[in-house]
């Protein structure tokens, strides 16, 4: 299979694009020339907050609860299996056995393995709204699919032409690649899908929220650089002449700046005095709005606080570890997977006769005690009729299966006597 993807024979194959990341227009600067004391008062006032609105995927990356939300997504994503099954006439299913499951579950393309696959495709919808996957076939006229080829959407330009979509691939110098038909693209769309893309999480979820997120990071990153000392004013009685005021800024920024400076108090004499003129940190509470932040991030990605490292406050999923993850399965990480089997069934099958489905019993499995109680009640306990064969429970706890077990009788309690 991997010598197909390389092959002459095959429809001309464009070299995977390198990742191009968004860039945003910042508000101009203040253009406010009141000054007063050599300040600039108007931005001294409203500081450097322009620089948190707009951020693309890098400076997103840089803070921590973006990159541990996108990565706890992804990761579990990632870490499922997609079966393909078959509808059988009676409404039951059976496995469905195809090449497409390698593609799937091991190797989608000749230098991406499964799990990279899934979470780029995650995090590209994550950022950007939507994730592409080139489909490539055996050769133009087969249908056999033999790779796909995950693609970032920056690089990705669909239009509609009728009622089909067709999409631009392009490199990172902006040259077309290549121009492919809706079937021989994965395109798995997000939120405020208007029938060619998707909104972008970087420009409204986590455009505020995100860049004040970074612009707080870096505060307190300058802050600890320096020493951890707010602005101060010397003020000296009578007048200074420039020398001399330069020679006192000079001699007491030496001593007092930067993180291995001298500890030591400074000592004042003749009427000097300092003035704080920044707040601390713990005025500004930088603390509580870092924190504040993370919650807006979580927010943003549909994941509970809890689960990024952020216990300041408790989840209403229920205790244990058995609810909160079958709370994330449900309200985070479904959404991600009906969109993408829903793709996939499409793209692949075009019936409803066969379909892909991930499983997500290894994150909603319970504990060992739950388990076992709910396979006695599957089996027939204290008479109730069973619904599961031995057999079958051994399989769920990968185990191999004995049909011996099957015939066993399971009995919870003795039944009481007849009286009489």
């Amino acid at each position: 299979m991997l010598s197909l993807f390389g092959s002459k024979a095959t429809r001309r194959e464009p070299s995977v694009p390198s990742r191009v990341e968004p860039t945003f227009e910042q508000p101009s600067a203040s253009t406010s020339t009141v000054q007063w004391g050599g300040i600039n008062w108007d931005e001294w006032v409203r500081g450097n907050i322009g620089t948190a609105v707009g951020v693309n995927e890098k400076s997103a990356r840089s803070v921590a609860a973006v990159t541990a939300c996108v990565n706890l997504i992804a990761g579990s994503v990632a870490s499922m299996p997609c079966h393909l099954y078959r509808r059988k006439d009676d409404g039951d299913r059976e496995p469905y056995k195809s090449d497409l499951w390698w593609l799937l579950n091991e190797r989608p393309f000749s230098n991406w393995s499964a799990s990279a696959f899934w979470e780029y495709l995650i995090a590209s919808r994550l950022f950007h709204g939507d994730a592409f996957a080139r489909i490539h076939r055996a050769s133009r006229l087969s249908p056999a699919i033999v790779g796909l080829e995950p693609l970032h959407p920056l690089q990705i330009d669909p239009k509609r032409v009728g009622d089909r979509l067709r999409y631009t691939v392009r490199d990172d110098n902006g040259q077309v690649v290549g121009v492919f038909d809706q079937d021989d693209i994965l395109h798995v769309s997000g939120p405020g899908y208007d029938g060619t893309k998707s909104m972008s999480q970087l420009q409204y979820g986590l455009r505020s929220a995100a860049g004040i997120a970074s612009v707080a990071d870096q505060h307190a990153a300058s802050f600890f650089a320096d020493g951890a000392r707010p602005d101060l004013a010397i003020e000296i009685p009578g007048t200074l002449s420039t020398e001399q005021a330069e020679l006192y800024q000079r001699s007491f920024q030496a001593r007092n700046s930067g993180h291995t400076s001298s500890r030591t108090p400074v000592v004042l004499s003749g009427g000097v005095k300092l003035h704080q003129l920044t707040l601390s940190s713990e005025d500004a509470e930088l603390l509580s709005t870092r924190g504040f932040q993370i919650e807006e991030i979580c927010r943003a990605m549909g994941v509970p606080p809890f689960m990024v490292g952020h216990t300041e406050k408790t989840t209403s999923w229920g205790s244990g570890i058995e609810q909160m993850s079958i709370g994330f399965v449900k309200y985070t990480l479904q959404r991600h997977l009906n969109a993408i089997e829903q793709e996939l069934n499409f793209k692949f099958f075009k019936t409803s006769r066969n379909f892909a489905e991930f499983v997500t019993a290894g994150l909603e499995r319970g504990d060992t005690k739950s388990r076992f109680e709910s396979y006695r009640i599957a089996l027939g306990r204290a008479g109730e009729p069973a619904w599961m064969k031995a057999s079958e429970i051994r399989r769920l706890e990968n185990l191999p299966a004995d049909p011996s077990f099957d015939n066993q009788a399971v009995n919870d309690e003795t039944p009481p006597e007849t009286a009489g």
